[in-house]
């Protein structure tokens, strides 16, 4: 336990830096698609997307799965304290399966084969969100708060509709 709140802080800034990469990287997908007939402009926005997935979110990423494991072994007696840390670490398996998703654009874009669009990947965008909301709340409450999960969720769901079906303005 001598080093435990050492690691914690290390998990807390890699996931931080993951996050990052997470809330960005759809935001470039965006500017991508839909100014995809300007070439040098998507050139420079595919090196961006590559140098941010491969050099900052995946080395965060690793980092941040390594010291979250490195504490379940330091402080197994953590499995002891509620159903809160199953729901966390559940969350964050959707989350590592989004980071990988975004690898999967990642490519499509690189090859010009990516057929979503900008609009598709605002509303994308919106997923990290959502999760880290529900990791943060259960990591701090230390419990499942099942209307505000719900809630929360349906919001975001309300939002990513709205984002990929805005309602028709009157002219």
């Amino acid at each position: 336990m001598e080093y435990y709140m050492y690691i914690l802080a290390f998990h807390v800034i890699s996931m931080m830096s993951w996050m990052a990469m997470l809330f960005y990287l759809p935001r470039l997908y965006v500017y991508h698609q839909e100014h995809s007939e300007k070439k040098e402009f998507v050139e420079v926005v595919k090196i961006q997307e590559f140098k941010l997935y491969k050099y900052i979110g995946m080395p965060a990423m690793w980092a941040t799965i390594a010291s979250g494991i490195a504490m379940l072994v330091i402080n197994p007696a953590i499995f002891q304290t509620g159903a809160w840390i199953h729901a966390k670490l559940t969350v964050a398996v959707i989350l590592i399966a989004y980071s990988f998703s975004l690898e999967y654009y990642r490519k499509q874009l690189e090859n010009d084969t990516c057929t979503k669009s900008g609009k598709f990947f605002r509303a994308y965008n919106e997923v990290p969100t959502i999760l880290a909301i529900l990791i943060v709340t259960f990591v701090i409450l230390k419990s499942i708060p099942v209307w505000f999960s719900l809630g929360i969720t349906a919001f975001f769901i309300f939002v990513m509709y709205m984002i990929m079906n805005p309602p028709k303005k009157n002219k």
